[in-house]
């Protein structure tokens, strides 16, 4: 081991009220864009966690994993439809800290796994140890386990979470130890069972918990995983039965409650929902509502700050058409289209997913025919976001929006949404459209960086949306259905209902009253720049998490 890494290493002495030592284990972290280690929203809220507890000189490092291919590229064929391509990525800036250790996963109890250091200096965060397998030593299948994040293989994400979380716990423990280990959701799971045999305290444990979708509460076969070293030993029959759920299931949310001291949701609408989707299982811990947040200086154009600050709307709306003019450039590129900035431009880019209906324009064809045509008040729409390769539905949305769009001089699918484009998106665009159903999406982070920029968001009342919005003040909402009514009835009114607000509301407010528009992004710039900075929300776990 080189002396240098081994304790914690920090430019600066961390402040007295965040003098705890914190490990922050997340599946992806979106530092930049030259770091392709994330996916989407979980990546771009850890990574503004760590460039915030850097900010505030917090004793914090961050866990993660060092994707050799990254999620993956978003390229396109022939037709313009989506092409997921797999290249390796290399980080020369990465520092290797010579801590090697090693884990036992399916019988081969010498699988080994190096940490490489982000240095805070890089990138403005606190420091992030990225564990890989690809390591002379290992078989070929062990050097595999770190080559796509979120791999198809269901046993490679065994091997993925046990990789993570006890050989993050052993970095850790190389490193000095920690106070509080916090497992940003449920893939470093191991960790607290490793931990646990260790001796570690429920009190040193903290857990968030990320989505209300089945598909991201993972539910395993408990035999499966205690024969591959999930636990960090094998567990007798009587302590599997501890730890099932229903049959022989084990779901990883469930004992992450069960085992941590405290747990949090990341919205107060969350807070709410998780609350009742776990209030059956005994022993669980208490959730509270800690809102998901973006960091202010990263994501929020330097000049449209100053201008905001200032109040002066002219300057404002000056650097605005200046941000857009930039975006286009991009969508001329990629699609042959010369977009217009004095244009009201649409977006909806996030990850694809069938929740968040990216097509939810498409639901009324001839309302949207209306929409794209109106020359007294016309638009510009544009969609980007990655689908995960392998989630057809979610790949046919995107490919149905690319053959709609194909021919339509205002309309424009853009590929490699990575955090470069997201901020080109965020702070090239007017509004910012956001149609999840209601209680699926637990918070969605993405609009509050757009209104960091003076992008309205047009939204349903969803996620962090209810904190925040004052319906026609610093935002449009949607009206609240009942999220218990047949999807299809929730897509038709919510549909009818976004269109009422685009007709109404938004058009004709940007060009009959643009004054009002102004003040629209003014209000929400001081309603979301507070609230929902990072700094804020670093600040609050440690107060109220560890």
């Amino acid at each position: 081991m080189i002396q240098s890494y081994n304790t914690w290493q920090h430019p600066y002495t961390p402040s007295k009220q965040y003098k705890k030592r914190i490990a922050y284990f997340s599946m992806e972290f979106a530092i930049d864009q030259a770091l392709k280690i994330y996916s989407g929203g979980l990546g771009f809220l850890s990574g503004s966690h760590m460039r915030s507890a850097f900010d505030l000189k917090q004793n914090m490092i961050g866990i993660g994993m060092l994707w050799k291919y990254g999620y993956y590229d978003q390229s396109r064929n022939e037709d313009q439809t989506l092409k997921p391509q797999f290249v390796e990525k290399t980080q020369n800036f990465l520092d290797d800290t010579g801590i090697e250790v090693e884990v036992a996963i399916n019988g081969n109890s010498n699988v080994k796994v190096k940490a490489y250091v982000l240095k805070p200096e890089i990138f403005g965060t606190v420091p992030l140890y990225l564990l890989s397998t690809d390591v002379e030593g290992n078989d070929f299948l062990s050097r595999t386990i770190t080559n796509y994040l979120y791999d198809a293989n269901e046993v490679t994400r065994i091997a993925q979470s046990i990789v993570l979380g006890i050989g993050g716990a052993k970095v850790v423990e190389a490193l000095g130890g920690a106070d509080v280990y916090h497992l940003n959701e449920g893939h470093a799971l191991p960790a607290f069972y490793y931990l646990r045999d260790k001796g570690v305290a429920r009190e040193q444990l903290a857990f968030t918990t990320h989505t209300p979708e089945k598909a991201g509460n993972t539910e395993r076969n408990i035999h499966e995983l205690n024969h591959f070293g999930f636990f960090g030993r094998s567990l007798s029959d009587d302590e599997l039965k501890k730890e099932m759920i229903s049959g022989d299931l084990l779901s990883y949310t469930v004992s992450a409650l069960r085992m941590a001291k405290k747990a949090n949701a990341v919205s107060k609408l969350h807070g709410k929902v998780a609350k009742e989707m776990w209030k059956s299982f005994n022993d669980s811990c208490e959730i509270i509502p800690i809102t998901n947040a973006q960091n202010l200086e990263f994501w929020q154009d330097t000049k449209l700050r100053k201008a905001w600050k200032n109040a002066n709307g002219s300057a404002f709306s000056k650097r605005k058409k200046e941000l857009k003019t930039d975006l286009f450039k991009t969508v001329l590129d990629q699609t042959g289209k010369i977009f217009d900035p004095d244009v009201l431009t649409i977006v909806w880019a996030r990850r694809f997913a069938g929740y968040k209906r990216a097509d939810m324009l498409l639901y009324d064809m001839d309302r949207f025919q209306k929409l794209i045509n109106n020359t007294k008040y016309p638009v510009q729409i544009i969609w980007a976001g990655k689908p995960y390769p392998m989630d057809y539905y979610a790949i046919d949305v995107f490919n149905n929006l690319v053959h709609t769009s194909k021919y339509s001089k205002n309309l424009a699918v853009l590929t490699g949404y990575e955090m470069e484009l997201s901020k080109l998106l965020k702070q090239g665009s007017d509004v910012w459209l956001n149609t999840p159903r209601i209680t699926r999406e637990a918070s969605g982070t993405s609009g509050m960086s757009a209104a960091f920029n003076g992008s309205l968001n047009v939204s349903t009342d969803d996620g962090w949306i209810p904190e925040f919005r004052k319906n026609g003040k610093n935002s449009f909402v949607l009206p609240a259905l009942d999220y218990k009514l047949p999807v299809e009835e929730q897509d038709r009114k919510d549909c009818d209902n976004l269109y009422d607000i685009l007709e109404k509301k938004v058009l004709k407010t940007y060009y009959d009253k643009p004054e009002k528009w102004q003040q629209l992004l003014f209000n929400a710039l001081d309603d979301v720049a507070p609230e929902f900075s990072s700094n804020r929300m670093a600040k609050q776990y440690y107060e109220e998490l560890y």
